[in-house]
């Protein structure tokens, strides 16, 4: 076989087994009401988590950035990409996360890979929960450190792991699980990093905004500081409705990743107009508290109700609220029936997760009405009836 035709077997293979992806085309801007595929869905399916995604003030702030800076940002922070619309958003998150310094990234995903391999290395250890995402993987795997995982969630699993180690020791973390949907014991866990002399990293792309007095994150949710959690990362394509991440820790700490973490050193600025956007979004973020909120009673409501239709729910209490349905092919299938009735919330198969606990993860936003959770509540059950398990 040539190599395309081993290419095409592997997809053929995917298709069968129910894990074939598919990209759907989304019209407009995002919100609850979305043309997909030329067919109008209510969507819970979104990290657009306080509903800013498609907020006009951020888009005006936009322009005005696009007007004042261009749209490019024409090299990489190193060179002569960093603005002052940059430089004033990493002071302004800095000063709303109460860090020393922050330091942008164009994704979170390059953050922790930039974070990560800049930090560990040969002789080091990472030391890392099972069901982190991906990218903090991705990281210890280039890093070339020693990895070793623990259980999800188990403190004594982390001290095992922690006894095995050796070199310069990073134990990194989700502060929120995204596919699962629940929180780190962030308080134990930098409890347990402190006595090992380890420094503790914590990923809250599903945390900031969200938790925490003013939506500051996990760590202020937790009763914590950057004293206790030295590294801190979260992103802008979530909850802030906008792109881009960031990290947050001292001037030692940011200082090293200018100067070695690669995918901020070697990749082009984001465009200074999204950095206005962003500083406009972190202000409505900040003051809207009422979208915290409303998010709240909706996750409330959702589960007191999807458990009276005897949907097998996950132990969250954050806008992340997977069904679980066992098997790919099962899971594929409730997204399709939902979608043909106006639904789109996606189905989560492996390797994204474990084998067998396939499931849909249904996302909210301070954007849904209590009407649109009860139009997901009756697809929900009329699809249980029509499917089962």
């Amino acid at each position: 076989m040539s190599f395309l035709d081993t290419l095409t077997t592997d997809l053929q293979q995917r298709e069968r087994e129910g894990l074939y992806r598919r990209r759907r085309v989304v019209e407009g801007p995002q919100g609850p009401q979305l043309r997909v595929d030329g067919r109008d869905c209510l969507a819970f399916c979104s990290n657009d988590y306080l509903g800013l995604a498609g907020d006009p003030r951020l888009a005006e702030a936009l322009t005005r950035g696009a007007k004042a800076y261009g749209v490019g940002s024409g090299a990489a922070h190193l060179i002569s990409g960093h603005s002052r619309a940059h430089h004033a958003l990493e002071e302004a998150l800095a000063e709303f996360v109460g860090a020393e310094r922050v330091l942008l990234f164009s994704t979170g995903y390059m953050a922790n890979l930039g974070v990560i391999t800049a930090l560990v290395g040969r002789g080091d250890s990472l030391v890392q929960d099972r069901l982190n995402h991906a990218s903090l993987i991705d990281a210890a795997r280039l890093s070339g450190a020693r990895l070793l995982r623990y259980h999800h969630n188990d403190l004594a699993g982390l001290e095992r792991q922690l006894e095995r180690a050796d070199g310069r020791v990073l134990v990194a973390v989700d502060g929120v699980f995204s596919m699962d949907g629940d929180r780190a014991p962030l308080a134990e866990l930098a409890a347990t990093a402190r006595r090992a002399d380890a420094a503790l990293m914590i990923d809250d792309a599903h945390g900031f905004g969200v938790l925490g007095p003013r939506g500051r994150g996990s760590l202020a949710a937790a009763g914590l500081d950057l004293q206790d959690v030295p590294i801190y990362m979260a992103t802008l394509g979530k909850a802030a409705g906008v792109a881009g991440a960031f990290v947050a820790g001292s001037p030692t700490l940011i200082e090293t990743l200018i100067q070695r973490a690669r995918p901020y050193v070697y990749t082009t600025a984001m465009p200074p107009a999204l950095a206005e956007a962003t500083r406009a979004a972190l202000a409505i973020l900040a003051e809207e508290e009422w979208r915290r909120e409303h998010l709240r009673s909706l996750v409330e409501r959702f589960r007191a109700e999807a458990a009276g239709l005897g949907l097998e729910l996950m132990p969250s209490d954050t806008p992340i609220q997977p069904i679980r349905l066992g098997d790919a092919s099962t899971a594929a299938a409730w997204a399709e029936a939902l979608y043909r009735r106006g639904l789109l919330v996606g189905a989560i198969r492996p390797p994204t997760v474990p084998q067998g606990s396939a499931r849909l993860r249904v996302t909210f936003s301070a954007a849904h009405s209590d009407a649109q959770l009860d139009r997901l509540l009756e697809g929900l059950a009329d699809t249980h009836r029509e499917l089962g398990r």
